[in-house]
């Protein structure tokens, strides 16, 4: 049966059970939507690495109305520090301390813990809510019509949907089913990113603060970033040019430079260790030519750590599709209905272009390749102990600008 014949058996089917995935589906059921998650993964999956463990103000308000009390459920699980410092090859240039955390009614400005116990808290809210999930068997093809998607998964199950959201990661099968292509840029030089387990012992554990390191001097003047999160913390590395990166992953080679940056006690605290290059690449399309299938998070775009961009934005595209699906459903006529997928592929595609030219600045400020960024960075320094602006911008400067266009939901 083609895809223009069929009739919708499902009003939409999310392929990913990501956070952006879930996201999606708990807005979805929110607003009285019936979904069904297909997952390409099995249930016990595993998960490494800590990866997105902040949880941005924007994105609790987000799950805690999709799902109330998940957002408080993320809180409760998570920490917050209150203290962020920066120093310049050895030399403080700026701390700041907060005396409450802030934040949007009774909802902090954010959270920090490990992206798998926000994903399990998540999928408990998806459980909860009676939500179809389908373990183990991923998309495979997608064929969109005026009328309906039809969606084929790898073990033969055909899903005849009235809308698909594509929340199924960097290498997603729905994107490149509707033609959808990345393009953008990669860092020349690479990162080390690593877990580094905390102490249960309060007074073994240190100080949680936020500190970032430009040209680190215990570690040959590397940049460095430290940031705890629940039960660890996140160690940063940005490799030089002259670095094997996959050398420094190694065992001997990453407890150095974490005895180095952290303490001689966290030496051999190390749980998990990787590389990366930092990315600023997105799609060319969030939305299929027949106004059907909408693309969310990695899916659509790819964003380096650093700025939280990452699952931050994933949720933010999420909760936009399913308030663009929930109104296309109800919209009376078929120019109206395509109107609201329209403007969500036109919003979040604007979305994405300005994180990835924010990480693009953040890139331009970590790597200092030009002459006019080294000095810049060299100047404030200087300046920061009479003047606390510098300072602040060497604290900022690794993260992007904050904001974002008026067209996105909240940051991002």
């Amino acid at each position: 049966m083609s895809g223009s014949e069929a009739q919708a058996d499902v009003p939409v089917v999310v392929a990913g059970a990501g956070p952006t995935g879930m996201t999606a589906a708990l807005a979805l059921h929110a607003r009285g939507v019936d979904v069904t998650i297909l997952e390409a993964d099995p249930k016990d999956r595993e998960r490494p690495g800590s990866r997105a463990i902040y949880v941005h103000k924007d994105t609790l308000r987000t799950l805690e109305n999709a799902s109330p009390g998940l957002g408080h459920r993320l809180v409760d699980n998570g920490m917050i520090w209150s203290t962020r410092r920066t120093l310049f090859r050895g030399t403080e240039v700026f701390e700041r301390t907060y005396s409450t955390p802030g934040g949007d009614g009774d909802l902090p400005h954010f959270t920090s813990l490990p992206q798998v116990w926000t994903e399990e808290y998540m999928l408990d809210a998806v459980e909860d809510a009676g939500i179809d999930v389908v373990w183990g068997d991923g998309v495979e093809t997608v064929d969109a019509s005026e009328d309906v998607v039809r969606v084929e998964t790898e073990s033969g199950e055909e899903y005849h949907a009235e809308y698909v959201v594509g929340a199924d990661g960097a290498g997603s099968t729905v994107r490149k089913e509707i033609g959808g292509e990345f393009d953008g840029t990669e860092s020349a030089n690479s990162f080390i990113i690593a877990d580094i387990a905390e102490f249960e012992d309060e007074d073994e554990q240190l100080f949680k603060e936020r500190v970032f390191h430009y040209d680190h001097p215990r570690v040959d003047g590397r940049n460095v970033l430290l940031v705890p999160f629940q039960g660890g913390w996140r160690v940063d590395i940005q490799c030089k040019d002259s670095d094997d990166p996959q050398r420094l992953t190694e065992d001997d080679a990453i407890s150095e430079l974490v005895a180095e940056t952290l303490g001689e006690d966290y030496r051999d605290r190390v749980e998990w260790v990787s590389q990366y290059k930092f990315k600023q690449v997105i799609a060319d399309r969030m939305v299929d030519d027949h106004d059907r299938v909408l693309l969310a998070g990695e899916s659509g775009h790819l964003f380096a750590p650093f700025g939280a961009r990452g699952m931050n934005s994933g949720v933010a595209d999420a909760e936009a599709a399913a308030s663009a699906i929930a109104v296309a459903l109800n919209a009376e006529v078929e120019s109206a209905r395509a109107a609201e997928i329209t403007q969500y592929g036109i919003t979040r595609l604007k979305a994405a272009e300005y994180n990835k030219s924010a990480a693009g600045q953040a890139l331009e400020y970590l790597q200092g390749d030009s002459y006019v960024t080294r000095a810049k960075k060299y100047l404030a320094a200087k300046a920061a102990p009479y003047y606390e602006p510098a300072g602040e911008w060497l604290d900022d400067a690794p993260y992007g600008p904050h904001g974002g266009p008026p067209v996105t939901i909240g940051q991002y």
